[in-house]
């Protein structure tokens, strides 16, 4: 489990994962890594809160290493273009 400051506003606890939306930016990716599984969180322009779940264990796996919102988007979008090449 990856260690946040206070600040930060997704939390991984033993018991599950608090979610502070009142400190999330909105359009910021924020992660999470929960039993051993990647989350991804946002706050969209309507201020509705979206939850993935990272699939890919490559793109995960880089998640965790790299868990800034700049760093997940462009993983992402490594990602998203890998997926594309393959059709």
């Amino acid at each position: 489990m990856i260690t946040m400051d206070d600040d930060y506003p997704i939390v991984a606890k033993s018991d599950g994962i608090v979610i502070k939306t009142e400190k999330m930016e909105v359009d910021k990716i924020y992660s999470c890594i929960y039993q051993d599984r990647v989350y991804l969180f946002f706050k969209d322009e309507h201020e509705l809160l979206n939850c993935y779940e990272v699939e890919d264990k490559e793109a995960a796996e880089a998640i965790k290493s790299n868990p800034d919102s700049a760093s997940i988007k462009t993983i992402l979008e490594k990602t998203a273009k890998k997926q594309q090449e393959k059709l």
